[in-house]
């Protein structure tokens, strides 16, 4: 067996839609989350941790390169769109560098499950950014044939893929995280004598939430809890998994999500943050992310440290004896000082931007938020729900962010101040896009219409 610092293996659970209360060791008091519980005791839970947006096409586009989506050219799509839907020309371009791409110069093997939502046409697929095969569905999972009345017969059937190509077309939602968590084992278990990593994004909680029936019967949150219970269950899998094959040393395992839960009647939580997903407010960023390492991480520990997801890149690739390409700029930092130290280290970010797609709303700096629109200004560290403007109070506070404001709009753009930023880099394009899918009515659907 390798020595736990040699190339650990890396295991990166991503969730869809998951809010910051919504599991038991952020405060759920519904959601039965045992596994992802015993393992924030058995790591570091971070209480400050952001994802780059707060929704899914921007913000796994930033986790997955260390820059802001600006920087990439992902934070608003064709048409204008906020995320990527069927058959666009856009997608992550193939020059950008993933956390896949630098592990696999390492000799690591690669594999994504679940959701990508990063281009559905050939350039931009997950086998062309670094990962050896993928397995899932390469955008959400309400883009299929829906019955909802505003959505009926705007999307093709939704596809599953394995590699590059549909396996199987509008598949059974209820069944999939359990055929998800089948090729996360087998890939272990392929891959358990060499250095790998797996990267498992969840459709869950994701609309339409299709939960199966033993957790639908145990929730005490409808299919919301369900859903977040079966991401508990396939959370305690792969770690009986990895510690089966003894990995447990061997390997960081990491889990979060993409931004905040819609909150909106179905269930979900960001308490006690203020917002939700589509929001730049505490609730649609701040995410959990749990770290565990056993023997190299101290247990039941807590970072109050402002992280980013964008971090990930730099300390993933580093902690495997990499390095950040440095032909271009990444906006993560090599954050394992704070995974290894959570009460004494700083957080290396002078400042994080909130951006929502092209929009400059908010900056962060230290304890304080300032909105730059709207004219708000939060102290963070003594009101975390963003309930008391004192904007009026400290005017050397707010001219400071607001220089820092004006520095990322001239390196990264904001729309609304007309600025398009000289740090940007552009994204992938392709010509005749095509969808995956097309409908055939004799086709024989196991699911007709997502309800």
């Amino acid at each position: 067996m390798r020595n736990p610092k040699d190339r650990p293996n890396i295991v990166l659970i991503n969730c869809d839609d998951l809010g910051y209360g919504d599991i038991g060791c952020y405060g759920s008091p519904v959601n039965k989350t045992p596994h992802l519980d015993r393992m924030a005791g058995g790591g570091v839970r971070f209480t400050d941790f952001y994802m780059a947006a707060p929704v899914c096409t921007p913000s796994r586009a930033a986790m997955m390169t260390g820059c802001y989506a600006q920087r990439v050219g992902l934070d608003r799509v064709d048409n204008g769109d906020w995320v990527l839907f069927p058959g666009q020309s856009m997608g992550l371009n193939p020059q950008e560098k993933t956390i896949a791409t630098l592990l696999k110069e390492r000799d690591y093997a690669t594999k994504l499950v679940g959701k990508w939502h990063l281009g559905d046409q050939a350039p931009f697929l997950p086998t062309r950014h670094g990962f050896d095969s993928y397995y899932g569905l390469p955008y959400s999972n309400d883009m299929g044939l829906m019955a909802w009345k505003e959505y009926y017969n705007r999307f093709p059937p939704l596809p599953l893929m394995r590699d590059e190509q549909v396996i199987q077309e509008q598949p059974d939602q209820a069944a999939l995280t359990e055929r998800y968590v089948e090729e996360s084992v087998r890939f272990i278990r392929e891959n358990a004598d060499r250095p790998f990593f797996l990267y498992l994004a969840h459709m869950y909680v994701h609309v339409p939430i299709y939960a199966p029936k033993q957790f639908m019967d145990a929730s005490e949150n409808g299919a919301y809890g369900a859903a977040v219970e079966c991401v508990d269950w396939a959370t305690g899998v792969l770690l009986h998994e990895l510690k089966r094959l003894g990995l447990d040393e061997n390997t960081i395992v990491l889990f979060t999500s993409d931004n905040g839960s819609e909150a909106s009647g179905r269930g979900g939580s960001n308490d006690p943050l203020r917002g939700t997903k589509g929001t730049t407010w505490e609730g649609g960023q701040r995410l959990p992310l749990i770290v565990r390492w056993t023997g190299q991480l101290k247990a039941g520990a807590e970072c109050k440290e402002m992280t980013t997801s964008m971090d990930l890149l730099p300390t993933l690739v580093g902690l495997a004896g990499g390095s950040v390409p440095t032909d271009r700029v990444i906006d993560g930092r090599d954050v394992r000082g704070l995974w290894l130290d959570p009460d004494g280290g700083k957080s290396p970010h002078a400042a994080f931007f909130y951006y929502l797609c092209d929009q400059l709303e908010a900056v962060r700096s230290g304890e304080w938020k300032l909105h730059v629109e709207r004219r708000e200004l939060y102290n963070l560290a003594e009101d975390v729900g963003e309930t008391t403007n004192v904007i009026d109070k400290h005017p050397d506070v707010v001219k400071r962010l607001d220089a820092m404001a004006d520095e990322c709009r001239r390196d990264l753009g904001d729309a609304l101040k007309g600025v398009k930023g000289e740090g940007r880099r552009e994204a992938g394009k392709v010509d005749d896009p095509k969808p995956l899918t097309q409908y055939d009515p004799n086709h024989p659907y196991i699911m007709a219409l997502y309800d």
